[in-house]
C-alpha cells in the first residue's frame, strides 16, 4: 500500500523565496485554467448547438505554454512541472464536481493554503536531505525514509514549510483477534467497549478565547501593513497549533486501536448532517470525526486489522447491551441508559460501544 510521509523543511532565505515563487506559479496556472474552463462551460450552456469540447489537463497545459508562458517570463524561473501538476489537480477537481462528489472548484488566493507539486528528479540524499527539481537540495529536521520517490508536494502553514511524498510499504499481519466497539462522542472523543474512555483534545475550545482576542485586536489594522502581517502570522500560528493538537490526539488513538485489536467496529456517522445542528456543530468539528475514520481506515490496512463500519441506522444507543431490548425514545440529555425490561443500568456511550462490538458476532 502507499503510505504518506510529511515533515518540516529547514530553509534559508533564498530557498523560501524560491518556494514562494513556485507557489505563485501554481496558483496563477490554477486560476487561469479555472477561469478558462468556466468560460467554456458558460459558452456550452448558452450555445448548445456549438459546444466546445471540455479540455483535458494536457490541452490546458498546451494552451498555457502557448498563451501564458510566452507573456510571463517569471514562469521560466520555476520548474515546468509546477503549472503542469496544478492543471492536473484542477482537472481532477472538475472531475469530482461532474461526478457530484464535490463542489465547484474555487479560485486560489495568495497566502491561503500555499502549495505546489514537483515531479521529476526527486531524490533522498542521506538521512535529512532531499533533492528536488529547480530548487536544489533541501534539508529536513528529521530522518527521511530511504525510499524511491517520483514526486513531492511542498506546502506552507503559517511561517513553516513542509514536504510530503508517498512511497510503497508492506502491510503487516495482526496477531490479535479481539473485537472492540468504538462509540464517538462530543463529551469524550471515544468510548471503547472494554470500558476505556478517551478524552478529546478539545483544542479549539481551549484556545477559542485567545483566538477571538487576537482577531478582535486585528480588526482595525490596515490590510497589507506590517502590523497587519504580524497579526495575521500570529493568528495562523495559533490555528496551526490547534490543528496539530487535534491531529496528535487522533493519531495516537487510531494507532492504539489498529495495533492492539483484530477487529474494530465503528458507526457510519452522518457528519454533515450532524453539523447542521448549530448547537453542537462547533463541538463536533473540534472532535473531527471524519479525520478519525480516515486515519483508522488506512492504519487498519497497514497493521493488518479489520475495520467494520456499521450502518448509521443501527440503534446502538437505544438497545440494551444486556438483554437486547430496544427503547423507543432516548433523549440526548440522558447520559445513563436504564433498561425498563431487565433493570440494567450502564453509561450511555459504553452501552453503545458494547452493542457495536456485538454487531459483528
Amino acid at each position: 500500500m502507499l503510505l504518506g510521509f510529511k515533515t518540516e523543511l529547514k530553509l534559508n532565505k533564498a530557498q523560501r523565496i524560491a518556494l514562494m515563487k513556485h507557489c505563485g506559479v501554481a496558483r496563477h496556472a490554477w486560476n487561469w485554467g479555472l477561469a478558462l474552463t468556466k468560460q467554456i462551460l458558460d459558452h456550452n450552456k448558452n450555445n448548445p448547438d456549438s459546444k466546445i469540447k471540455f479540455p483535458s489537463a494536457i490541452d490546458l497545459h498546451k494552451w498555457l505554454v502557448a498563451l501564458v508562458k510566452s507573456e510571463n517570463e517569471w514562469y521560466y524561473e520555476c520548474s515546468k512541472s509546477t503549472p503542469q501538476q496544478a492543471l492536473m489537480a484542477l482537472r481532477e477537481s472538475w472531475k469530482r464536481c461532474f461526478n457530484k462528489t464535490a463542489g465547484t472548484p474555487l479560485f486560489k488566493k495568495k497566502g491561503k493554503r500555499d502549495s505546489f507539486t514537483l515531479e521529476g528528479t526527486v531524490k533522498i540524499l542521506g538521512n535529512n536531505k532531499i533533492q528536488v527539481p529547480c530548487i536544489g537540495v533541501l534539508k529536513t529536521y528529521e530522518r527521511l525514509p530511504q525510499v524511491l520517490i517520483k514526486s513531492c508536494t511542498i506546502s506552507r502553514q503559517a511561517d513553516r514549510w513542509f514536504i510530503s511524498f508517498r512511497f510503497e510499504v508492506d502491510t503487516q499481519e495482526s496477531s490479535f483477534d479481539s473485537v472492540v466497539g468504538v462509540d464517538l462522542g462530543v463529551k469524550n472523543l471515544a468510548t471503547l467497549s472494554t470500558g476505556v474512555v478517551i478524552l478529546g483534545a478539545k483544542s479549539y475550545k481551549n484556545y477559542e478565547a485567545k483566538l477571538s482576542r487576537m482577531q478582535w485586536l486585528n480588526r482595525h489594522k490596515i490590510i497589507g501593513s506590517a502590523n497587519w502581517r504580524k497579526a495575521q502570522l500570529q493568528i495562523a500560528r495559533l490555528h496551526r497549533k490547534i490543528a496539530n493538537i487535534r491531529k496528535d490526539t487522533l493519531h495516537k488513538l487510531t494507532t492504539l486501536l489498529a495495533k492492539n485489536h483484530g477487529v474494530i467496529v465503528i458507526e457510519d456517522l452522518n457528519v454533515s448532517g450532524m453539523m447542521a445542528n448549530h448547537k453542537l456543530a462547533k463541538a463536533i468539528a473540534d472532535m473531527s470525526f471524519f479525520e478519525f475514520r480516515r486515519q483508522l481506515t488506512y492504519k487498519c490496512e497497514l497493521y493488518g486489522s479489520k475495520l467494520v463500519v456499521v450502518d448509521k441506522w443501527f440503534p446502538s444507543s437505544k438497545t440494551c447491551s444486556n438483554c437486547g431490548t430496544k427503547k423507543e425514545i432516548l433523549a440526548l440529555s440522558e447520559r445513563v441508559f436504564e433498561c425498563g425490561h431487565c433493570g440494567f443500568v450502564i453509561d450511555r456511550d459504553l452501552n453503545a460501544a458494547v452493542n457495536l462490538s456485538k454487531a459483528v458476532s
